[in-house]
């Protein structure tokens, strides 16, 4: 996406990382003086599924977000996994399958696309914060 400014950081595929993500979401958005809270449950949810389901361990995961010319707030994260992510019906009894309910909830807009055969995918989201 274009942006006028942005960041990204690269975190190995373990799920302790996805609080150094919201660590480094803070500092992005607070330097652009915006709230944090969504966007950093945004990011979780999008790393957290990553690394859940599309990364070994130890494998690499890109984190990138940045603002857009309209003033959102864009988040992506690529790896190397060419299965889509989906949305899931969870159970009230089930412990985890919210996350893309929580991201199509709190973003303008949401997607996934594949960057070629073999190679992985990018999930992004767009926010109003």
């Amino acid at each position: 996406m274009v942006g006028v400014e942005h960041d990204e950081m690269v975190v190995k595929g373990r799920l302790e990382v996805v609080a150094e993500v919201r660590g480094f979401v803070r500092l992005a958005v607070g330097r652009w003086g915006m709230d944090d809270f969504v966007p950093c449950l945004v990011a979780s949810e999008l790393v957290t599924n990553a690394i859940r389901h599309a990364a070994a361990e130890g494998d690499e995961v890109l984190f990138r977000l940045g603002l857009a010319e309209d003033g959102a707030l864009w988040m992506e994260v690529r790896d190397g996994a060419c299965t889509m992510p989906r949305m899931r019906d969870a159970g009230l009894d089930e412990e985890s399958g919210r996350g893309l309910v929580v991201v199509d909830q709190f973003s303008r807009n949401w997607g996934v696309r594949s960057l070629g055969e073999g190679t992985g995918k990018v999930v992004f989201a767009v926010l109003d914060v």
